[in-house]
């Protein structure tokens, strides 16, 4: 498959001896991509997030309102060209909640990312790295929180803080980092003996540097593969505060809240709850799916099996 339709710049992406480290970066990256996009498994999650993230984008231009706006006498209609996925209690569209509520999903899950990533990268790999105490108090304390279901945890942490749609990113945050603590402790441990890693000390590099500019950049593709796995159970559990009231709060077109609201209706309308369901399926599979792809491009062991 070529992806790029000159061939002297796909002969420059291809070319054996690269002369300069922007051009070997752009060959890596043409080279996964490649791959990725030979999968199509891989290119089904990849364009369920696309449209997810254009919907998220583009919400004013492809909606008839803010999904927030009442309309009482338009309520519990059926899907019809009018109203593609009917109406709620309240009369609101509920497509036009669906693509607003997308960009609350994007937004928990980028938060979370932000937060979680930095945080485990940092105690895995300190603890890897340095070993000794260090490695045991701060292995210590992510078994603590690895010890603990997730929901039940963001559960307590929710009904602390209070509800609300900050305090639930925090929460899911708090639960989730441990996984990649460990995963970038197992990577750490793996390479720093490593020539190069001994090399750089040699010439006098600080153990800052070296986890800086050697070993981070090293963790970060097994833990960014973890992530878009996780990216999944972030957004159920997401779904599952905002069932229980604790999450995104009304009338902010959160997914989890409009199963919530329309749990009652589920026999004689039953669009007003399947719908949001339907969305937090179709994008939890997508995000398992396109997890899976990047783990066949960026982890070498998994593409050699």
């Amino acid at each position: 498959m070529s992806a790029i339709p000159n061939p002297g710049i796909r002969a420059w992406l291809l070319s054996e001896s690269p002369e300069s480290a922007m051009q070997a970066r752009c060959q890596r990256f043409y080279l996964a991509w490649t791959t990725f996009s030979a999968n199509p498994v891989a290119m089904a999650g990849f364009l369920i997030i696309l449209a997810l993230i254009l919907a998220a984008l583009f919400a004013p231009l492809i909606t008839g309102g803010d999904g927030i706006h009442q309309e009482l006498s338009q309520r519990l209609l059926p899907p019809s060209t009018a109203h593609w996925f009917g109406t709620d209690e309240l009369g609101r569209d509920i497509y036009d909640r669906i693509v607003w509520g997308s960009r609350v999903t994007l937004r928990i899950v980028a938060l979370v990312g932000i937060i979680v990533v930095p945080i485990g990268l940092i105690i895995g790999t300190v603890a890897g790295f340095l070993g000794g105490w260090v490695d045991n108090l701060l292995m210590r304390i992510t078994d603590i929180f690895l010890a603990f279901p997730r929901l039940i945890l963001a559960l307590a942490l929710v009904s602390v803080l209070g509800p609300g749609l900050e305090n639930a990113v925090l929460a899911i945050a708090i639960t989730t980092w441990s996984p990649y603590a460990r995963i970038a402790r197992a990577e750490t441990l793996t390479i720093r003996n490593s020539e190069f890693v001994q090399a750089a000390r040699a010439q006098g590099a600080s153990s800052a540097r070296l986890l800086t500019y050697h070993i981070v950049p090293l963790c970060l593709s097994s833990v960014i593969i973890r992530l878009t796995l996780d990216m999944a159970g972030i957004i159920l559990t997401a779904a599952g505060l905002g069932f229980l009231g604790l999450g995104a709060q009304p009338p902010l077109p959160e997914w989890g809240a409009m199963i919530a609201s329309g749990r009652q209706f589920l026999l004689d309308q039953w669009w007003v709850p399947t719908v949001p369901g339907m969305a937090i399926l179709i994008v939890s599979m997508g995000f398992n799916l396109l997890g899976d792809g990047l783990r066949d491009v960026l982890d070498p062991k998994s593409a050699a099996r």
